[in-house]
């Protein structure tokens, strides 16, 4: 009698070990100490060669213009590698958030995240616009990106517009 309540108590204990255990096929990422993150780049490097080339990616295919050569025109692509380069912009844009949230680069972990998190929203929205090729919410999700831009710089670096402006 021993040995068959020990088969179904063998059973149960293989079973709440492969339970407890740390497994990725189920998609979970595994579980282990904190990762140090390496923020080399200065915020400045980030924005220069991360987010700004994103954003302007995104923003130089939203839209309209009208220039003296050529007219009125729309810059939504025309092409299927177009509006894949208009997704690929607005991920990097939506990881740039995340990349601003990473410990050692936000000054603070109130306001600071709010607008990361914000910046990162504001991509997924560019993404998901660009993806159904939907041009009116593509170019408000540019608008939405340029705002929460805006606002964290007002907040952290207002003499930022200055740089910008001819003298």
């Amino acid at each position: 009698m021993r040995k068959i309540f020990l088969i179904p108590l063998a059973l149960i204990g293989l079973g709440l070990l492969a339970a407890c255990s740390d497994s990725v096929e189920d998609g979970a990422a595994p579980v282990g100490p904190a990762s140090a993150f390496d923020t080399t780049l200065t915020m400045q490097e980030l924005m220069l060669h991360v987010l700004e080339p994103a954003a302007d990616g995104l923003w130089s295919t939203a839209g309209w213009i009208e220039d003296r050569e050529e007219g009125y025109r729309e810059l939504y692509p025309t092409t299927e590698e177009g509006w894949e380069h208009v997704v690929a912009s607005a991920a990097m844009v939506a990881e740039s958030g995340n990349l601003l949230s990473v410990p050692g680069r936000a000054p603070d972990d109130e306001v600071w995240m709010v607008y990361a998190n914000g910046l990162t929203q504001a991509g997924f929205r560019a993404m998901a616009a660009a993806t159904t090729r939907d041009k009116e919410d593509l170019f408000q999700a540019g608008a939405d990106i340029y705002s929460v831009c805006s606002a964290c710089h007002q907040a952290y670096d207002p003499e930022i517009n200055n740089r910008f402006r001819d003298e």
